[in-house]
């Protein structure tokens, strides 16, 4: 990895905290860390902290830079605050861990010819993190030292088609490996040794998320989300007609959380299908009961603008997020 590619990735944007304080575009609803991919019209990506409706902290990266001889795009994918108030996330060419103050406290650079879109956190010193490529890789990375301590290769459709292989993986309490293979179009569980114990067909998944109910939560780039148990069953669906009775248009599914109250929370990724002057008209985010029911709508495309949504973390939410207590 090079140098200027390593500069490229620590670009850090001014913290903001003058965003007037206004529910009109639902930012007062929830305290939120919320980062996203592609946001294309801009020279940055930025992450966004949000509490009693302003912006009270920011960090971006470029959305340009150079890799493997060519300029190509980073992408904000998953982002976590931890605890300490640090925060990890990805950027599709590494991941990262950074202080309040903006200090990297953890990097780790993916190689050249593979992409990085997930992150989750295992306590306060160890991370997984799935790396897209040839061959596609679950890791277990110690982030003390630096170094890989558990991995298994992830089997594929599409090995030379790194950027549409897989999206989130978690690691479940049980120690196994929960993966959106959207390549594949299946939600694949391994083993521990990296064999596989449980599948469902599902059309490009994005994220699946093992509850506490032993159900998994599954969204899609095909708009919809669903809930099915052991036995691949649905028990619980939202669709594009679900979301339409609301007022809002549903596309890509991105990041999906179920949350403690037990509504479900969808980041709804518009990047890829309206054009950049049209997001504007869009909802990033909400928030929807068991019944269906829409309880809150997130859409503030000015001060600030947060982007395309993938991924949001609610910080009223209980429980410690590195421990795994958060459904998401």
């Amino acid at each position: 990895m090079s140098l200027h590619h390593a500069l490229a990735i620590l670009l850090v944007a001014a913290t903001s905290a003058t965003t007037p304080k206004t529910d009109d575009n639902g930012l007062g609803r929830h305290p939120f860390l919320y980062c996203g991919e592609y946001e294309k019209d801009a020279d940055q990506q930025t992450i966004h902290l949000v509490r009693g409706g302003r912006e009270l902290w920011s960090y971006a990266i470029r959305f340009r830079v150079m890799r493997g001889g060519k300029e190509d795009i980073q992408e904000l994918g998953d982002c976590t605050r931890l605890s300490n108030g640090n925060i990890i996330f990805t950027t599709r060419f590494g991941a990262s861990e950074i202080t309040p103050d903006k200090t990297i406290a953890w990097q780790y650079l993916a190689p050249d010819g593979t992409e990085i879109h997930s992150l989750q956190p295992l306590g306060r010193d160890r991370v997984v993190l799935a790396q897209n490529g040839n061959p596609a890789l679950a890791l277990v990375i110690d982030k003390p030292s630096n170094t890989v301590i558990r991995r298994f290769e992830v089997p594929v459709a599409r090995p030379d088609q790194v950027h549409g292989q897989l999206r989130r993986i978690r690691m479940t309490p049980a120690g196994t490996w929960l993966v959106a293979q959207m390549d594949m179009n299946k939600v694949i569980e391994y083993g521990a040794d990296g064999t596989p114990v449980w599948s469902i067909d599902v059309p490009s998944p994005w994220s699946a998320v093992r509850l506490k109910t032993g159900n998994t939560l599954i969204s899609s780039n095909k708009g919809f989300v669903r809930e099915v148990d052991r036995t691949g069953a649905t028990v619980w669906s939202y669709s594009r007609e679900d979301a339409a009775k609301a007022g809002i248009d549903l596309h890509n599914a991105q990041e999906v959380s179920r949350l403690a109250n037990g509504n479900t929370l969808i980041s709804n990724w518009v990047a890829g299908a309206v054009p950049p002057e049209k997001w504007a008209g869009t909802i990033q985010v909400f928030e929807v009961t068991p019944d269906r029911r829409v309880v809150w709508k997130l859409a503030s495309w000015r001060r600030p603008r947060l982007g395309p949504a993938t991924s949001i973390q609610l910080l009223d939410e209980p429980g410690i997020p590195e421990n795994g207590d958060l459904q998401r």
